[in-house]
């Protein structure tokens, strides 16, 4: 099992330096490319930070592991918001200016409602799995025409800074691009061997380590991206990395991992993990959203997103080890 451990913990740590270096390529490629600046901001950045989240869930799907292909997804939305925004706001308060963001907030709280139906039946099946990427299809089409549209959100406005100040040329772009993909690949491939291994050692299940270790360790760029954001008072970056992020992961990370195999669900997912979740998004909705002014999240709202966190994988490792 120490094997394992020392597996997952590597894999993970190459997965996380290989995902920024992916998309730190995939932005400046685009940005080269021509591309608007709010569109990289949604959809390379917003969508591409969730990409160790897609590899390791449609590995572990194709391997006929569903316990952490859905934990994995399901784990890393309930991170974004409670500890990457908690621990974000907590240090320093976010302010939401761009409209675009404001418009993505209720998306996500249907989006995840819905997700209740599919889940309610006990399995995700191949069905299912178009469903979601046929609206992670519309959220994407969505998504490029507001790129394209809107050029002075306050988005684009933060993204063209960032991009700015990349001393990148196109061939290191594209590089680091293709070298990243292709280590976020193996680095995957190293944690789900990693994790179903510690799962079965410890006697514990896959969807636990998928919803705490897994899911942690993969939001961890997006931690990283939003306290840098905010620190230089991009705000909208930061709550765009998590918005984009939960959105690739509730349709097109699941999706992807139901299509390859059918995924049997849990009845505690809905219950517990669906219900978490949900209730973090709804309450991100209603600090953020700025109903009568622009939205916020101050440190005490942080400080309680942060505590539901910790509580939520308190439970979880207390509920795992009495078993």
């Amino acid at each position: 099992m120490l094997i394992a451990i020392v597996a997952l913990l590597a894999g993970l740590a190459l997965l996380i330096w290989s995902a920024d270096r992916f998309v730190e390529g995939a932005a400046v490629t685009a940005d080269h490319a021509g591309m608007p600046p709010l569109l990289i901001g949604m959809v390379v950045v917003g969508f591409g930070t969730s990409a160790p989240e897609l590899v390791i869930s449609g590995l572990a799907a194709w391997d006929g592991n569903p316990g952490l292909a859905l934990g994995n997804a399901y784990g890393s939305n309930i991170a974004n918001i409670g500890l990457i925004l908690g621990v974000t706001a907590l240090l320093n308060p976010i302010y939401v200016n761009s409209k675009v963001l404001r418009t993505e907030l209720p998306i996500l709280v249907v989006i995840t409602l819905l997700v209740a139906f599919q889940l309610n039946n006990g399995d995700l099946d191949r069905v299912d799995a178009l469903i979601l990427l046929s609206v992670f299809s519309v959220v994407m089409g969505w998504a490029i025409i507001q790129g394209l549209r809107r050029r002075t959100d306050a988005l684009a406005r933060e993204t063209d800074e960032r991009l700015a100040i990349r001393k990148m040329s196109v061939r290191q772009a594209v590089f680091w691009l293709v070298f990243g993909l292709v280590l976020l690949v193996i680095s995957s491939r190293i944690v789900v061997w990693g994790a179903v291994i510690l799962a079965q050692g410890m006697g514990v299940s896959e969807l636990v380590i998928g919803l705490t270790i897994v899911a942690f360790g993969t939001s961890l760029p997006e931690l990283a991206s939003s306290l840098m954001a905010v620190h230089k008072d991009k705000h909208d970056i930061a709550l765009g990395n998590v918005l984009g992020s939960n959105l690739f992961n509730t349709l097109g990370v699941v999706g992807l991992a139901a299509a390859i195999h059918p995924l049997r669900v849990e009845r505690i997912v809905l219950y517990r993990d669906w219900s978490v979740m949900t209730g973090l998004t709804l309450v991100l909705f209603a600090m953020a959203y700025g109903f009568r002014e622009r939205g916020r999240i101050n440190r005490v709202e942080g400080g309680l997103l942060l505590a539901t966190y910790l509580c939520y994988n308190a439970y979880l490792v207390y509920t795992a080890m009495i078993k």
